[in-house]
């Protein structure tokens, strides 16, 4: 059951984040909410505390370790424990190799994979003592599968399901039931399309996304349904497309 539990989101201002954090908080659960952007993160708050919704927030950066830890901590001070951690937050870089834009390639490496990282590091030692908990990591159907242009997107998202696959089996030997999903979108319509800056691809990828791409809410529904099973049954991986996506 969702009610009470004591969600962190990252990523949380908009797209799959703010959809997830809205759906959540309609059930009960406690929201902790981490992104950049202060003015979005305090509009979705009131939001939901409109609504008779419980959430707080921490402008959180995770390519910064200190700002992941503090979101921990925050999650921590106000609720007392971790029950889920969502890491959501992401870049969709697009290019060709040729290109070689080694700073775009590295902001997505911060991002992407040592975000999730960070996210592992600062929820796993609570659940651990806690003898409960699942983390949910945002990978991408580009994280099974790579084409011309996506290679460094779908190598970190590569990344993100082998870092938690072997974290799945690592506290799957652990005490209690910690819980690992990994969640694979493909062309749904977030904000994550505005992380393209190749002018080679930018135009094609706008298009393909306005064509097949649905809303957010579909995704928010899927980690809904995740976090409902009981504590001793995960989803280990699940890939999610509109049902119109070819690739």
């Amino acid at each position: 059951m969702i009610k009470n539990k004591v969600v962190v989101i990252t990523g949380a201002s908009s797209g799959f984040g703010r959809s997830t954090a809205l759906l959540l908080a309609q059930n009960g659960a406690k929201l902790v909410l981490g992104a950049r952007r202060e003015n979005r993160l305090q509009e979705l708050v009131s939001e939901i505390t409109v609504a008779g919704g419980e959430a707080v927030y921490a402008v959180t950066d995770v390519t910064k370790q200190e700002n992941v830890e503090a979101l921990s901590q925050t999650a921590l001070a106000h609720f007392g424990r971790i029950d889920v951690w969502i890491n959501n937050a992401g870049i969709m870089p697009q290019g060709l190799f040729m290109d070689n834009d080694v700073a775009e390639w590295e902001a997505a490496i911060d991002l992407n994979i040592k975000g999730v990282l960070y996210g592992i590091s600062a929820s796993l030692p609570q659940m651990a003592k806690q003898q409960s908990g699942h983390i949910i990591n945002l990978a991408s159907v580009a994280g099974v599968m790579a084409h011309a242009g996506t290679g460094v997107y779908s190598a970190t998202k590569w990344a993100v399901r082998a870092i938690s696959e072997a974290l799945r089996e690592e506290t799957a030997q652990m005490d209690g039931d910690i819980r690992v999903t990994i969640l694979s979108p493909g062309a749904f319509n977030t904000e994550l399309v505005n992380s393209v800056h190749n002018d080679k691809f930018q135009a094609g990828v706008e298009d393909f996304y306005a064509k097949v791409g649905i809303t957010a809410d579909r995704v928010a529904t899927t980690i809904k349904q995740a976090i409902d099973l009981p504590d001793d049954t995960s989803w280990n991986e699940v890939i999610i497309r509109p049902t119109k996506q070819v690739l």
